[in-house]
């Protein structure tokens, strides 16, 4: 579940970097939130890192389709691949 206060403008216009230097950062204070069992700030900061988590994911997935990258590995040898014609 993602945040409902975190307004998804502010998440678009970061980079890449800057989304996984903020879940870097999150997931440090969310270790903390651990440590002194605050489930109340547990929660707030698990949804504010699957915003980002999200958000981060989105703009990968539009890099991918940007650079028309593939899923398919190519296993025959050179030699059926040439002679294919």
């Amino acid at each position: 579940m993602e945040h409902p206060f975190l307004p998804s403008a502010t998440l678009k216009d970061k980079s890449l970097e800057e989304l996984q230097n903020t879940i870097n950062s999150l997931t440090s204070k969310l270790t903390f939130a651990y440590r002194t069992r605050n489930a109340p700030l547990i929660n707030q900061v698990q949804m504010v890192i699957e915003s980002y988590k999200n958000e981060y994911n989105r703009k990968m997935d539009e890099l991918i389709n940007k650079q028309n990258i593939h899923n398919r590995i190519n296993i025959k040898k050179e030699a059926e691949v040439g002679n294919k014609n």
